[in-house]
């Protein structure tokens, strides 16, 4: 039988929440200048045989789900017998003149699809036909098997610092693709079932008096007080915890980008440079995070100012943050936590603005690294799997509808390499992170730093936000601004 991969709880969650309107992948559009690649040209023959070799360094990519009889445990990914790179590999042609709106309406309509579970839960489209004689590579992957991280290792299995590729050696031996029946995966659950009550206790110890922080529990009632509570009971008893960690009353105010996805999605893209970001992260002392988060704050003010929607109290924006360990990397899956913190879209200075990210960002990572990395990430370990994917469509479908959602807007940061990446050959000239929403939770920005420019990717609803490039606009604008504040500081 095929060696196989439990997945955790919040690999499991991506699943949980996926409906025709919520999707659970996450991809990327790489824009690449064919003329480096031999004979000045990227085939499709070309980007499968590349992957084709390197299979073996990307586990996700030759993976299937397969599901625990009466969903009594999280389901496992196995070797798919039946691999075919032709169908994840797939090529496509923009009318002429191929321009960037053509671009994004594709995308849009590619993204807007669900993966087929039936299959490793990936596709690489190769897109010909844009304006200056560029291609580019639309990549979706399911948001369970991998997160940041992983991604970016992804990244560097397929991508090479030259125009010539690395050379890469075969896998030792071949992969056993004999997929395991539903017996096999029964007797699995069987064998665990005595380790599960120590396994409980001592992680119920350790998560509970944290709860409140964990995301799955953010905001939920009676999760601050419970947390409270148990931090006190493990210090009355010798835990090894110097004080009890106060969190602020924050909640996310309701409406803006709140509504029911529709099954449509839109983009917004576009660069800063990485150097101006620096500029004013050192003429104000911050670090560079809190200036893209600054970005994105003065940005979304502008907009919901715009629309007539901006709220007196601050937006929430959720901030996913790596906990993978140096042993876990390779492993892909998701080994994440996250910030909550305000945005100061109620602030009208952009220096102000600034000043006020880099005081919560400072404390919220200060409370971030002061808990273990178990009470952020495996709270929803203790619920039945079968009863978790349930809780999971309801909490995504009454969020911003009935109640307000944990927050509003969610911000990544995904650090890229400084150097000139090459796929097959093709020169890499832009990055562009494509993310998910939810039901009122819409609007996504993800930047990745690349060479000397921050690369935006806004995802949004098509028909809440259609004019979502505004916002990429309004975080250079907002840029400007604080360039300006700097030299006036200086």
């Amino acid at each position: 039988m095929a060696e196989l991969k439990q997945l955790t709880s919040l690999d499991a969650q991506f699943l949980a929440i996926e409906t025709d309107r919520n999707y659970g992948h996450v991809g990327g559009l790489a824009i690449l200048d064919p003329t480096t690649a031999p004979g000045g040209k990227l085939t499709i023959e070309d980007l499968r045989q590349l992957i084709q070799d390197r299979l073996h360094l990307i586990a996700p990519f030759t993976q299937r789900l397969v599901s625990v009889p009466l969903s009594i445990d999280w389901p496992y990914w196995t070797q798919d017998e039946h691999f075919d790179i032709g169908y994840h590999c797939r090529e496509i042609a923009l009318p002429e003149p191929g321009s960037h709106e053509q671009l994004l309406e594709q995308v849009g309509r590619i993204y807007s699809r669900r993966l087929d579970r039936s299959r490793p839960l990936w596709e690489i489209y190769l897109i010909h036909g844009l304006e200056g004689g560029k291609v580019a590579l639309l990549s979706k992957t399911h948001h369970a098997a991998i997160d940041g991280m992983s991604g970016a290792e992804i990244l560097s299995a397929l991508y090479d610092l030259g125009p010539e590729p690395r050379k890469v050696d075969p896998p030792a031996t071949a992969p056993d693709r004999s997929a395991p029946d539903g017996k096999d995966l029964l007797m699995m659950w069987v064998k665990g079932i005595p380790r599960s009550p120590l396994n409980l206790v001592d992680r119920l110890t350790t998560v509970v008096p944290h709860v409140d922080m964990a995301v799955a529990a953010f905001g939920l009632p009676g999760s601050r007080r419970i947390s409270r509570v148990m931090s006190r009971v493990r210090i009355r008893f010798g835990a090894e915890e110097e004080h009890v960690i106060e969190r602020p009353p924050v909640k996310a105010p309701k409406g803006p980008y709140g509504a029911a996805l529709s099954p449509h999605r839109v983009f917004g893209l576009g660069q800063v440079s990485l150097d101006d970001v620096k500029t004013v992260k050192n003429a104000f002392g911050v670090k560079v995070n809190d200036v893209v988060i600054c970005l994105v704050a003065g940005a979304v003010r502008e907009h919901l100012t715009f629309t007539g929607e901006l709220p007196e109290e601050p937006l929430l924006a959720m901030i996913p943050v790596s906990v993978r360990t140096e042993e876990e990397r390779g492993t892909f899956g998701n080994k994440v936590s996250a910030m909550i913190v305000p945005l100061p879209t109620h602030i009208d200075d952009p220096a102000e603005r600034l000043e006020f990210i880099h005081s919560v960002m400072g404390a919220a990572k200060d409370s971030h690294d002061a808990l273990p990395a178990e009470a952020l990430r495996d709270l929803t370990d203790f619920v039945p799997p079968a009863l978790h994917a349930r809780a999971a469509r309801v909490v995504t479908t009454v969020a911003g509808r009935f109640t307000r959602p944990p927050w509003n807007v969610i911000i990544s940061n995904v650090p890229g390499p400084p150097i000139d990446l090459y796929f097959a050959g093709a020169k890499l000239e832009a990055m562009y992170p494509l993310s998910i929403i939810s039901d009122g939770i819409g609007l996504n920005v993800t930047i990745m730093s690349y060479r000397n420019s921050i690369d935006i990717g806004i995802t949004a609803d098509r028909e809440q936000t259609p004019e979502v490039q505004t916002l990429v606009d309004g975080m250079q604008s907002e840029l400007e601004l604080l360039l300006a504040a700097a030299r006036a500081a200086a």
